[in-house]
């Protein structure tokens, strides 16, 4: 999983020391839950309910303008998304990877 990280930052065009404080956390959390020698399930839950969590207080913030919150809806879904498959059947598992594959790709 690690590498489809460092492959999705690099295909973005993110660099580590650009980020602002908010989304260095953020890439700290990611760094710490894909370096673990056992990722659980439940970090991965964690991990994506965190994600949602800031997405969602985000979105409740009147101060924020709407095309800003507007481009947090893909990450949303992204990370809802994998916090169902985590639980769900293998093949379900597969379509998720392919989804992401077909993210980076893009």
């Amino acid at each position: 999983m690690h590498e489809l990280l460092q492959r999705l930052l690099g295909k973005r065009g993110v660099k580590v020391d650009e980020l602002d404080q908010e989304e260095k956390k953020v890439f700290e959390g990611w760094q710490e839950a894909l370096s673990k020698s056992e990722l659980t399930t439940q970090d991965i839950k964690n991990f994506c309910q965190s994600q949602i969590d800031i997405i969602e207080t985000k979105w409740a913030d009147y101060g924020l303008e709407q095309n800003k919150k507007a481009e947090l809806i893909p990450y949303h879904h992204v990370y809802k998304t994998i916090s169902k498959v985590v639980d769900s059947p293998k093949q379900m598992r597969e379509s998720l990877e392919k989804n992401l594959l077909q993210l980076i790709e893009q």
